[in-house]
């Protein structure tokens, strides 16, 4: 799994003038929580944007005076009107403590509806799991090779052993939909 290294200063001082001065030099305030105590660091905006801005689940390995925490991305805040990142949350991972966390879905094959003159539909493109950090994997796929126009592929048909799914089994993620022209030409052949 791809890992982001970002390097970070301890904060010292907290409060509005300390985070406003913080975010005046293009620093962002941050906090890895969930480990065995809370740290506060700030790092520059320009380190976070690889872990923020993309699709793709990672890790985030935290330099921070001296030590390094391995982290996954958690809460992001944005500012209304600039739509500057101003606060950062992050996770860190401990061996034997189950963590939530939510994994893109890659979906692998050529579904048997599209063949047919279907249309492949992605109704979501991620699930909420809960594991152990070593079983944590940049995505989950989910093969679609069976799935027949008007078929669906539910949350509970997705297979990942070592991952406890969080969202509802019944919610479609994917299906192949018939598309306008298979519907014409249906109905043309009805008529005949």
């Amino acid at each position: 799994m791809k890992t982001i290294t970002i390097e970070g200063q301890l904060r010292t001082d907290f409060g509005k003038r300390a985070t406003r001065q913080i975010r005046s030099q293009g620093n962002v305030p941050a906090v890895i929580y969930g480990g065995a105590k809370e740290i506060s660091f700030s790092a520059s905006a320009a380190s976070f944007k690889p872990i923020v801005y993309t699709p793709n689940f990672q890790l985030a390995e935290i330099k921070v005076d001296g030590a390094t925490y391995k982290c996954i991305l958690k809460d992001l805040q944005f500012d209304k009107v600039t739509d500057a990142l101003i606060h950062v949350d992050l996770l860190e991972l401990v061996d034997d403590k189950k963590v939530i966390a939510t994994v893109p879905l890659k979906f692998t094959g050529t579904a048997k509806g599209v063949k047919a003159g279907g249309r492949f539909v992605s109704k979501i493109k991620s699930v909420k799991v809960k594991t152990l950090p070593k079983h944590l994997a940049e995505t989950i796929e989910v093969p679609i090779d069976e799935l027949d126009i008007n078929g669906n592929i539910r949350v509970e048909d997705i297979k990942a052993p070592e991952m406890e799914i969080l969202n509802s089994p019944r919610i479609p993620i994917a299906s192949v939909v018939m598309t306008r022209q298979l519907r014409q030409e249906e109905a043309a052949a009805a008529k005949k």
